[in-house]
């Protein structure tokens, strides 16, 4: 048995790598006879335009791909090694999103940045990115779920700006976002010639933390009782991470799910040793993106220099971690204590008038004040207009923040929400399969579509979790595929051209601009179906967190309790999602608060996550058309601006005895 897992990375490599030889092979063969390759990559005739493409095209890209996959392997183990964390990579920790944050800032504002070196730039923005991971993860003694959700709260932050910026700037970002997709196309080599030494300088300086990383896999104190300073050595390592990771991102774009499958592929395939996962993960890195790069070219022919690879890098990869989350071996804990409760109200319906009162204001002061040419005005003469936003963005908020606390208790995992679970991704995807395969599709398809494709996404969750009781770290997996997956595919589409494209970039930052006073109507009446149908379910989802031989002990029957909460929680992410895009961390952080304020019970907690949920969306849309006017800020940005900062100081609170 020793024998065969000693030799799983090694075949595992290999076959991968036979593939990718092959396939190369056959679109080198399109290009020039077999028998002209060696002299157009040795010496091509200048005459010859298919043998100048071989030598400074295919072949550069061929190097680049290399490099680019082998650094992101070994960035992702090193990560994951020095965080004691399966979940840890680039890119949920947030460093690709803030090195390409930065890129776009340095852009806009501070151009001579980029002259110095777009890769310093990056290095910057990743850096501050994941320090801010791990200072709001820090309280809790870097808990590994507890650092991959700040991770995944300063992705979305980082690319809710980001997403900003290319709104307001299309003409000057629109190259930078099909860029920032991860393009792997050149001209020459001089991102191949720039990337090797440096990477050879990374793999020294990896090979001087094979042994300090040994030792970094006993507990700390075990460590620093054989002299190991852990502080210095994680520092060390994520500084390197960080480093390799901002080179990529500052050369050729961000390149997804290399730095999370490549360590985690090694290590089922049996590589134990410190140094041989850091080893195999960056050889294994090297060949998937090679692989993949290969596969563009092959699949998509001209059109293949243009899509950007690590898009599909992530469409590829996304499947392969689904297949591989119940082969990993994972022990992590949710992170103790997030959103408890401080103090237990003596009375909650006071707490859930306030709440109703706080939100009328708001209501009010959407449909009443506004900012137009002559400055402020509290008048009614626009309510014609403002209404349907601002109902549109109640019902969104509402029913986000209902589907999150079901979510949550559900799943026991307080991480849950529609966003995080890839469940208004699963929306997403069948609203965006919906758009681009049927010439006309009305709102009642696209609510069917949309809704299936929530469905979908819940059932593969659960199915995938169901295993291991629906350990968090698992279904916390599933979400990052799924919204990884239409991540890929939305950037795959703008890269395309396809005009449709651009109005699905609009739609995915939430804005309420298109509401019409239909789509508010309805959205609104399945949020008041909601919020009736909570009593009903109250008992359920009270007893639900409690396990399933208590439930049926208690009476609850198991499928039938599981198949109407999973169909209400997809029935509410679609319909939110139709009207708000897939952007906003509501369904997270609504539940959290309800918490916050003490309210425990599923009924309470519920009602008053909703009203929270309907607070922070309609403020989101009143101050999104007020404060950059005449310019609109959708409210699913929005409401990420607001919520973000309000779940990382969740994050950061220490918990209270």
């Amino acid at each position: 048995m020793g024998e065969r897992l000693r030799l799983g990375p090694a075949m595992l490599v290999g076959g991968l790598a036979l593939a990718a030889l092959g396939m190369s092979a056959a679109t080198l063969a399109l290009r020039l006879p077999p028998a002209l390759w060696i002299d157009a990559l040795a010496s091509p005739d200048p005459s010859d335009v298919q043998q100048m493409l071989v030598r400074y095209s295919f072949a550069p890209r061929l190097a680049t791909s290399l490099l680019c996959g082998g650094a992101l392997g070994l960035a992702g183990a090193l990560l994951q090694l020095a965080l004691r964390n399966p979940l840890a990579s680039p890119t949920t920790l947030g460093v690709s999103a803030g090195a390409n944050l930065a890129l776009a800032m340095a852009m806009l504002w501070a151009p001579g940045l980029l002259a110095v070196g777009r890769e310093w730039t990056a290095m910057a923005g990743g850096l501050v990115a994941a320090l801010l991971v791990l200072g709001l993860s820090w309280r809790r003694r870097l808990s590994p779920l507890t650092v991959v959700l700040a991770g995944m709260v300063v992705s979305l932050y980082c690319g809710a700006l980001a997403a900003m910026l290319a709104l307001f700037n299309s003409h000057y970002l629109a190259g930078l976002f099909i860029w920032g997709g991860g393009s792997l196309s050149q001209q020459d080599w001089t991102i191949a010639q720039f990337l090797a030494p440096r990477l050879a300088l990374a793999l020294l300086a990896a090979a001087l933390l094979v042994r300090p990383l040994t030792l970094l896999t006993l507990e700390d104190d075990q460590a620093k009782g054989l002299g190991l300073s852990v502080p210095l050595i994680r520092l060390a390592a994520l500084a390197l991470a960080v480093a390799l990771t901002g080179l990529i991102v500052g050369t050729v774009g961000v390149i997804g799910f290399i730095g999370l499958a490549a360590p985690a592929l090694v290590t089922v395939a049996g590589a134990r040793r410190v140094g041989a996962r850091l080893l195999w993960s960056t050889l294994l890195g090297a060949v998937l993106l090679w692989l993949a790069d290969q596969s563009v070219q092959r699949l998509a022919g001209d059109f293949g220099e243009m899509l950007p690879t690590g898009a599909i890098t992530a469409l590829i990869g996304s499947p392969l971690l689904l297949w591989l989350i119940p082969r990993l071996r994972l022990t992590l804990q949710p992170p103790a204590g997030l959103g408890e409760a401080v103090r237990r109200p003596g009375r909650p319906l006071l707490v859930l008038a306030a709440l109703a009162l706080l939100l009328a204001a708001l209501v009010g002061l959407s449909l009443g004040v506004g900012y137009g040419l002559e400055g402020w005005s509290v008048s009614g003469d626009l309510l014609e207009w403002r209404w349907p936003r601002a109902l549109a963005a109640l019902a969104a908020g509402i029913l986000l923040a209902c589907a999150g606390g079901m979510l949550q208790r559900m799943t026991g995992n307080p991480m849950a929400s529609p966003e995080v679970l890839g469940v208004s991704a699963g929306a997403a995807f069948g609203l965006i399969i919906a758009m681009f395969t049927l010439n006309e599709i009305g709102r009642a398809a696209q609510l069917g579509a949309a809704t299936l494709g929530a469905l979908l996404a819940l059932l593969a969750m659960l199915a995938l979790a169901r295993g291991s009781a629906a350990a968090p770290e698992r279904v916390l997996l599933v979400g990052i595929a799924l919204g990884a997956m239409f991540d890929a595919l939305v950037t795959a589409l703008m890269a395309g051209g396809d005009p449709r494209a651009l109005l699905l970039l609009n739609w995915m930052t939430g804005s309420t601009y298109a509401a019409t006073a239909t789509d508010a109507v309805v959205a609104l009446l399945a949020a008041l179906a909601s919020l009736a149908a909570l009593p009903l379910l109250a008992r359920w989802l009270d007893i639900v967190p409690l396990g399933g031989a208590i439930s049926a002990a208690l009476g609850l029957p198991p499928r039938r309790s599981n198949h109407v909460l999973l169909i209400a929680t997809a029935a509410m992410t679609a319909v939110a999602t139709l009207v708000i895009g897939p952007l906003t961390f509501v369904g997270l952080m609504a539940p959290h608060l309800a918490r916050f304020l003490g309210l425990q019970r599923a009924l309470p907690q519920l009602v008053a996550a909703a009203l929270i949920g309907g607070i922070l969306m309609v403020a989101a849309d009143w101050f999104g058309r007020t404060a950059a006017f005449p310019w609109q800020i959708p409210a699913g940005l929005t409401a990420t601006f607001i919520g973000c900062p309000a779940l990382m100081w969740l994050l950061a609170r220490r918990q209270r005895a």
